[in-house]
């Protein structure tokens, strides 16, 4: 098949990789550095299995510098465009898909339209009536920064936002590219999709503020939190995973799909929505509040992505953290590699981690690393498994 793939994120790289093993796909970012690199073998993300398959692979893959001009070449174009929160508007920005669907018509063109990016529930059946010549079919991806590829070969689950025969087709794709065929694939209608995906997201968030909130009662009662945890998890319905507490949960996704699932409940009864996303600030709260109950004079910030493996540092909960102690007087420096620039947020951004940690009263970690193992004194951090 002839496969379009818009937008090269995480979502997008992993998806052109995935089906390329296979199929034709065409890349397309308004980057086109990006296209132009994936095609020769460089990822512009940080994914492990991604740079595997682009060095060991042979995958039909082609950048295209514009928009192509002939989509009816194309069986499917696959979106997976950023659709960052809206503040102002309670709502994910989604006019980069509004934008590529503009770019298709335009080209008086009607293929299969497969949306990956994450949207408000709602949204497939109001832009349908807009692109009625068009079939658009939400398929939700369950993917983690990372490890995209690598949950693209090993699908937890495949939903459709549709139960047509483009549906089915693109399903089997999806099937057909991924190492673990025992994969159960379900065909929903497009709010039903948009919904799965946005309170799977919510589930998740609330797991973290869980133990992160057993661990602030842990603190404050001053009790073992990893023993508490140990006892609580071996309960085989609450399981011994993602129960690692944290300074909060953060990164692209959960932070903005809690919001965009609260703005959806408007007018429907709810306490958890809310209180997932206020407990997540609280959190940031309290342990602003611990760090500055130690008196340092100077915290340095040992990185500021949420996980190892990672490249990415947007909307981390390091950065609330840095926020609260900075507001308290407290000096801040940061050791980030992925940083370039000298000053970040107004705190020094050092390239030499010896010299940081020689400059820094206290290190904050949010996930242990062996670099700080002869620092281990004065290095705070609330990982208790040593894991993601």
């Amino acid at each position: 098949m002839k496969i379009l793939v818009v937008g090269l994120g995480y979502v997008g790289t992993a998806n052109a990789v995935l089906l390329a093993q296979k199929n034709e796909v065409t890349c397309y970012d308004l980057d086109f550095t990006k296209s132009n690199n994936l095609v020769n073998g460089i990822s512009a993300i940080d994914d492990k299995d991604i740079k595997d398959f682009l060095n060991t692979k042979k995958l039909n893959l082609i950048a295209s510098k514009n928009f192509p001009s002939k989509v009816n070449d194309f069986n499917f174009v696959i979106i997976a465009t950023p659709t960052n929160y809206d503040i102002d508007t309670n709502q994910f920005d989604t006019t980069s898909i509004e934008k590529t669907l503009e770019n298709i018509q335009k080209s008086e063109s009607t293929p299969c339209v497969i949306i990956r990016s994450t949207i408000p529930v709602g949204y497939v059946k109001k832009i349908q009536k807009e692109y009625q010549d068009l079939e658009i079919i939400f398929v939700p991806e369950f993917l983690r920064e990372g490890r995209a590829l690598n949950d693209s070969l090993y699908p937890s689950r495949i939903v459709i936002g549709s139960k047509s025969k483009k549906g089915k087709q693109f399903a089997k794709l999806l099937s057909d590219a991924a190492i673990d065929k025992n994969v159960q694939t379900i065909y929903t209608n497009s709010t039903e999709a948009e919904s799965s995906k946005l309170f799977s997201n919510a589930y998740l968030a609330m797991r973290v503020t869980f133990f992160n909130e057993l661990d602030t009662f842990a603190i404050s009662r001053k009790l073992n939190t990893k023993e508490i945890i140990k006892s609580v998890s071996l309960d085989p319905r609450i399981g011994d995973f993602y129960n690692n507490p944290s300074f909060g949960y953060g990164g692209y996704c959960l932070p903005k799909d809690t919001k965009q699932l609260l703005a959806n409940f408007d007018k429907v009864p709810q306490k958890i929505m809310e209180a997932i996303i206020e407990s997540n600030s609280m959190r940031k709260d309290f342990i602003g509040s611990e760090i500055s109950k130690l008196n340092p004079k100077t915290v340095g910030v040992y990185r500021l992505v949420m996980k190892e493996g990672s490249d990415n540092i947007r909307e981390s909960s390091m950065q609330g953290i840095m926020k609260r102690i900075k507001a308290k007087g407290i000096k801040v420096i940061v050791y980030e590699p992925l940083i370039k620039e000298k000053q970040f947020f107004n705190s020094e951004v050092y390239e030499d981690l010896e010299l940081f940690k020689k400059d820094s009263d206290l290190i904050l970690c949010n996930r242990s690393h062996l670099e700080l193992s002869d620092v281990q004194d004065k290095t705070y951090t609330r990982d208790q498994f040593h894991q993601d």
